[in-house]
Parts: C-alpha cells; structure tokens; sequence
C-alpha cells in the first residue's frame, strides 16, 4: 500500500474516483504558467492520459513561475514537461508542438474529454471557444491579470475584447496566486468526472486579500 503512486488520492477521494480520472483525457492548450503547472497537478493525482500543445520554448524568465529547471532552458516547453512527467509518475503525455489555429483545432482536441483553456491572449481563447462550442467539447478557461486570477466554464465565459492578461511573469507573487488558479482547476475538473452532480462551478482568487470566492 505504502508504494501506491497515488495513496493520499486514493485514501482521500476512493480508488474508484482515481481510476476513473486515469480514463479521461484532457487537453491542456498552453504550456507556460498556468498549462505547464496544471499538467504535473494532475499527473500527481491519477490522470494518465494528457494532452498538451504549445508552440513555445522554454526562457530564462518562465522558471519563476512555470515548472521548468535552468537545464530545460531553449528546450521546447511541450518535450521539456513530456520528460518531467515522464520522469515523476512514468506517464506518457501526448505532446503537439504547434499553434493551435481553428484549422488544426480537430486534429489536436479531438477525442479530449474535456478542453483546458490556459492561453495568455485573447486571440486563441477566442478561437478554442468558438471551436469548442461548434464541436460541443467541454472547456474550462484560466487565466491570470495582475493580482487576479479566474477559473470559469465556458458557459459563463466572455472573452475580453482587449488584451488585459498583463504579463504575469512581472507580478512579484505571480507563482503563488498561479499556483491557487492550477488547484481551482485541478479541482473543478476532478469534480466534473467525479461528483453525481459535477457543480461546475467558477471562481475568482485575487491575491492581495487571499480570497478565493464564487464568479460574477
């Protein structure tokens, strides 16, 4: 029992929950702050079968706040977070190095039983929503701005118009108020494969005043 991978998951929400979640497929778009993090969360807690895609390479800057080391420095982020799971639970992530654009959206989302959201521009969040409603795929958005942070189900979701994210890497505690956003998400998405009424539920956490209370 001891050399159970995931005992504290198994004892704190059943093996057949943990089993469950190993079924599921999710596709992380993103791989920087919010994509990176959310990945290993949920490596850690019985997901087997991740998805993720980003097109970008690992920078000096990102080891604050994402889950990289100095040696991944120039890597690109999806092969980089492939050998850090592989490397922590022995789990084999699909990566795609690429852009998503809606051309190749089906080619990489298709089969995800649920679709994370963890962009930093509104451009491909506006893109993922729209191929996400046509295709009646779940989504779950993230995202960070300064201080704040949200996690919200698309069916409460409106894309801002302009670029408001900031960049989050320059907010002095950007690690901690990322890392309150990844666990929002982690849990939202476990209780979505879990719970017999999935509350869907969506969140605001600003930091400032370490609250993490109901969206509106």
């Amino acid at each position: 029992m001891a050399n159970n991978l995931f005992l504290h998951e198994e004892i704190y929400r059943g093996e057949a929950a943990v089993k469950a979640l190993g079924e599921k497929t999710i596709a992380i778009c993103g791989a920087g702050t919010l994509g990176s993090n959310l990945a290993e969360t949920l490596i850690r807690q019985g997901f087997k079968k991740l998805r993720v895609v980003d097109m970008d390479r690992v920078d000096m800057h990102n080891l604050n706040t994402q889950c990289y080391d100095v040696q991944d420095v120039g890597a690109l982020k999806v092969q980089a977070l492939k050998n850090r799971l592989f490397r922590a639970t022995k789990a084999e992530i699909e990566i795609e190095n690429k852009e998503l654009k809606a051309q190749n959206a089906k080619k990489f989302l298709k089969g995800a039983d649920l679709v994370v959201d963890a962009f930093d521009n509104n451009a491909s969040r506006q893109m993922l929503r729209d191929y996400c409603r046509e295709s009646k795929q779940d989504l779950l958005h993230a995202g960070l701005n300064g201080g704040y942070g949200e996690v919200v189900w698309d069916a409460h979701y409106t894309v801002p118009q302009d670029q408001t994210e900031g960049n989050a890497c320059e907010y002095p505690l950007a690690r901690n108020l990322a890392m309150l956003v990844v666990s929002m998400v982690a849990e939202e998405i476990i209780d979505r494969f879990t719970a017999k009424k999935p509350r869907y539920g969506c969140w605001a956490i600003t930091l400032k005043d370490l609250k993490i209370q109901p969206y509106r």
